[in-house]
C-alpha cells in the first residue's frame, strides 16, 4: 500500500486505484479491511501513513464497489474517554453508499454486555454492521434549481416512507421509496396543492433503536443517524445515490425544492453502553462531547445519549464538507437542523456567533441554500426561538401553540395571536430580520396531526411501548365532546371548521407556512402525537382521505393560491406604522369590529378582530385586503372602512359562501371563521 494523501477524507478513486483517508487522533495505527460482495473478509492494509491526525493510504487497483470499514488499534481507557477497540469494524464517517443490514448483536457493543466490570470485548462485529463502499463520483447531471425566494416559499413536510407507502398511484415495489416520491402522480399532487418545497424527514442512513428492536417496532422518523453522507438504503430498490438524485431531479422538474432534514446534534452510537459503530471507536473525545470531570460519560444536551463536539474542528468541518455535499452533488436546496441550538453550543451554551453557525451562514458553497433552525434542544438554556443568524429561519413553536389556543377559544389570546399573525417581529425583528425567518406551522411531524388536534384532548400513544409517557403531554387540542372517532354529524362539523381556521390562519399570516403532509385532507394517526416507531399504517399516510372530504383539499389550495396571489400577505419586512417597501408605501391597522382602532383594553378578552393591510404606490392607493376574524360561538357583524374609490369590497375567500351587505359596507362573520375580503384596482 502506498502512501496517499490525507485529503480529501474518505475514500477517493481514481484510475488507478483508491486513496482512503480517515481522522482519529488517538489511533497508534488504522487498519484498513476490505470485504467480499458477499460481507467476506478478503485482506487487510495498515495505513502507512498519518498526518495531523488523518491516517491515509493509497491502494492502487482497487476499484470503485470496494467493500471496506477500519479497525483502530490503540488506548482503551474509557475512564478518561479513550475507547479504541480493534475488533470492532467501523463506518467510514465519509462514505458515500454502505452495504449490509445492521443487527443488534453483543458483538456490536465495544464492551461486555451485562459484566460485572467495564471491559473490552474482544468479539469481532464485522458479521453485524454494514460496511462502507468505495463510491465514484455521480455521472448525473442536476436539473435547473427553481430558486424560489423566501417570500414565496411554501413548506410541504412529510416523510419519503410514510408519505408513498400507502399512495393508490405508486407501484407496490415503489412504496417507501425514492422512486416513489417521483412517482408522476405524487408529483402532479404536490404542484396542484401549490406548495413550494417538500421538506424530507431525515434521509441519511440511520439504524433501529435497541429498544425498538427488542420490542419488535421500527425507527419510521429517521433521527438516528449513523452515516452523514449516505442515503438511506431502506429507501431505495438498488444504488440509493443515485435513486436519491433522480428523485431530487424530477422534483426540481415539477418546479419544486427540496429541503432535508438534517440531524447533526447527535449519532445512533448512543450513551456509553451503545453500540460502537463509527464515531466512538475512531476517535471519541473529537466526535462527542464527555463530561469534563467525568469523560467515561457523555453530555447528553440532545436527550438521545450523546451530544456531538460541534466545538471541534473535525466535527466542524465534517457538518460543513456534508452539506456541500448533498446541496453540491445531490442537488438539495436546503436544510433543516434538528435541535439546531446544538450546533451553536459551547460548553458553556448557546452562541449566535459559534464557528460552526458562522462557518454555514459564510460558506460560498451554501450562500443560495435555505437555512432552517429547529431554535432548542433539552439542553441547558436549549431554548434559544429568535436567536439565530441573520441567514437562518426558524421553526416558530410559538406560533403553532397560539393559533391552537386561540382557535380552541382559550382566554385573552387576541394580543398574542396578533403578534404571531403579524409574523412574530418580537422574535425576529429587533436583529433586523425578515418575516419569513418565522416558519410558522401548526402541526408537524412532532405532535399530532390536524385531525388529532382536533379529535383528542390526550395522546394515545399506547403502541409505542412506553406506558403512554412519550410525546407531548400538552398539546392544546380539543375534541369537541368525543374523544376519537365520532359519527355525531354536528361534532364532525365542529372539527372540520376548527381544522379549516388553522389551516386558513397559516396561509395568511406573515412568515413561512409549513403544512405538514396529509393536513390537507384529513389523515390521522389515531391520537398517537409520537408516531417516530410507527413505521406502519399508524404512520403512513392514509390516502383514502381525499375521497372521504375531497373539498377539504380543495379549499386549503385556495387559500394557498390566494397566499400566492396576494403580496401583501408574504411581506419582505415587518411593517411598524407606514413602510415604503419598492415602490409602495404599505401599512396595517388593527381594528375592532366597528371598524374603530382598537386600543389597548380591547386586546384583552373574547372580542374579535381584524386586521387591515393596505398597500399605496406614491400617488394613489393600490389595494386594501381585511382579514376578519371570529373565534366566537356567534355571528359578529362587521364595519368595513373604506376601500378604494369605486372599488367595492369583495369576499376573496370564506369557508362559509357569504358576501358583503349591500352597503358596501358592512359584513357579518359566521361563528368560529376567518374571512378574507379586499378592495382592489386589478
Amino acid at each position: 500500500m502506498e502512501t496517499g494523501t490525507p485529503a480529501p477524507l474518505g475514500a477517493t478513486p481514481d484510475d488507478d486505484g483508491v486513496n482512503f483517508a480517515v481522522y482519529s487522533s488517538i489511533a497508534e495505527s488504522v487498519e484498513l479491511c476490505l470485504f467480499t460482495g458477499r460481507g467476506k473478509a478478503k485482506r487487510s492494509y495498515r495505513l502507512p501513513a498519518c498526518t495531523d491526525g488523518v491516517w491515509h493510504g493509497y491502494l492502487p487497483r482497487c476499484k470503485p464497489g470496494q467493500r471496506y470499514g477500519y479497525r483502530v488499534h490503540g488506548p482503551w481507557r474509557p475512564d478518561e474517554g479513550l475507547r479504541c477497540n480493534p475488533n470492532k469494524l467501523l463506518l467510514d464517517p465519509y462514505c458515500r453508499d454502505i452495504v449490509g443490514e445492521f443487527r443488534w448483536h453483543d458483538a456490536v457493543f465495544d464492551y461486555v454486555p451485562d459484566a460485572d466490570v467495564f471491559t473490552m470485548s474482544t468479539v469481532d462485529s464485522a458479521d453485524y454492521v454494514p460496511k462502507s463502499v468505495v463510491c465514484s463520483p455521480l455521472d448525473i447531471a442536476l436539473g435547473e434549481r427553481p430558486t424560489i425566494p423566501w417570500s414565496k416559499t411554501i413548506i410541504y413536510e412529510s416523510n419519503v416512507r410514510g408519505y408513498t407507502m400507502r399512495h393508490p398511484a405508486v407501484d407496490r415495489k415503489h412504496r417507501g421509496t425514492f422512486a416513489g416520491m417521483r412517482n408522476g402522480a405524487v408529483l402532479d399532487y404536490l404542484k396542484s396543492l401549490g406548495i413550494t418545497a417538500v421538506e424530507l424527514l431525515p434521509v441519511q442512513a440511520y439504524i433501529d433503536e435497541h429498544h425498538l428492536a427488542k420490542r419488535g417496532l421500527r425507527n419510521y422518523w429517521g433521527y438516528n443517524t449513523i452515516a452523514f453522507f449516505t442515503p438511506m438504503p431502506r429507501f431505495a430498490a438498488g444504488d440509493a445515490r443515485r435513486e436519491f438524485a433522480d428523485m431530487v431531479n424530477a422534483i426540481h422538474d415539477a418546479g419544486l425544492e427540496v429541503i432535508l432534514d438534517v440531524v447533526f446534534n447527535h449519532t445512533a452510537e448512543s450513551d456509553g453502553n451503545g453500540p460502537t459503530l463509527s464515531f466512538r471507536g475512531l476517535d471519541n473525545q473529537a466526535y462527542y462531547r464527555l463530561e469534563p470531570h467525568h469523560p467515561a460519560a457523555y453530555v447528553n444536551d440532545t436527550g438521545t445519549g450523546n451530544t456531538f463536539n460541534v466545538d471541534h474542528p473535525r466535527a466542524q468541518a465534517l457538518v460543513l464538507d456534508c452539506l456541500r455535499y448533498w446541496s453540491g452533488e445531490l442537488g438539495v436546496d436546503g436544510f433543516r437542523f434538528d435541535l439546531a441550538t446544538i450546533l451553536g453550543r459551547h460548553a458553556d451554551g448557546f452562541s449566535a456567533d459559534h464557528p460552526l453557525l458562522r462557518a454555514i451562514s459564510d460558506d460560498t458553497q451554501l450562500r443560495d441554500v435555505k437555512l432552517i433552525a429547529e431554535p432548542w434542544d433539552p439542553g441547558p438554556g436549549g431554548y434559544q426561538l429568535g436567536h439565530f443568524p441573520d441567514r437562518w429561519a426558524e421553526w416558530n413553536d410559538k406560533y403553532r401553540d397560539t393559533a391552537r389556543r386561540f382557535w380552541r377559544g382559550d382566554a385573552d389570546m387576541n394580543g398574542e395571536f396578533a403578534r404571531r399573525l403579524h409574523g412574530s417581529a418580537d422574535l425576529f425583528d429587533h436583529r433586523g430580520r425578515a418575516p419569513y425567518a418565522s416558519v410558522n406551522f401548526v402541526t408537524s411531524h412532532d405532535g399530532f396531526t390536524l385531525t388529532d388536534v382536533v379529535s383528542y384532548e390526550h395522546r394515545h400513544n399506547e403502541a409505542n411501548g412506553e406506558d403512554n409517557r412519550d410525546g407531548h403531554a400538552h398539546n392544546y387540542s380539543s375534541n369537541h365532546g368525543v374523544e376519537g372517532d365520532t359519527d355525531d354529524g354536528d361534532i364532525l362539523t365542529a372539527r372540520r371548521r376548527h381544522r379549516l381556521n388553522l389551516l386558513a390562519s397559516l396561509m395568511l399570516s406573515q412568515g413561512t407556512p409549513m403544512l405538514l403532509a396529509g393536513d390537507e385532507f384529513g389523515n390521522s394517526q389515531d391520537g398517537n402525537n409520537n408516531a417516530y416507531a410507527q413505521d406502519n399504517e399508524t404512520g403512513w399516510l392514509d390516502w383514502s382521505g381525499l375521497d372521504d372530504d375531497p373539498e377539504f383539499a380543495l379549499e386549503v389550495r385556495e387559500l394557498i393560491h390566494l397566499r400566492k396571489e396576494w403580496p401583501l400577505l408574504r411581506l419582505p419586512e415587518y411593517l411598524h406604522g407606514e413602510t415604503v417597501i419598492g415602490s409602495s408605501a404599505v401599512h396595517i391597522d388593527w381594528l375592532n369590529s366597528d371598524g374603530s382602532e382598537m386600543s389597548e383594553d380591547d386586546w384583552s378578552g373574547p372580542a374579535p378582530f381584524k386586521v387591515m393591510l393596505a398597500e399605496a404606490s406614491r400617488d394613489d392607493l393600490k389595494s386594501r385586503a381585511a382579514i376578519l376574524f371570529n373565534n366566537g360561538d356567534t355571528p359578529v357583524d362587521f364595519r368595513l372602512p373604506n376601500g378604494l374609490p369605486d372599488e367595492p369590497w369583495r369576499v376573496a375567500w370564506s369557508a362559509d359562501g357569504v358576501s358583503v351587505g349591500e352597503d358596501g359596507y358592512s359584513f357579518t362573520a359566521p361563528a368560529r371563521s376567518i374571512s378574507f375580503l379586499v378592495s382592489d384596482a386589478s
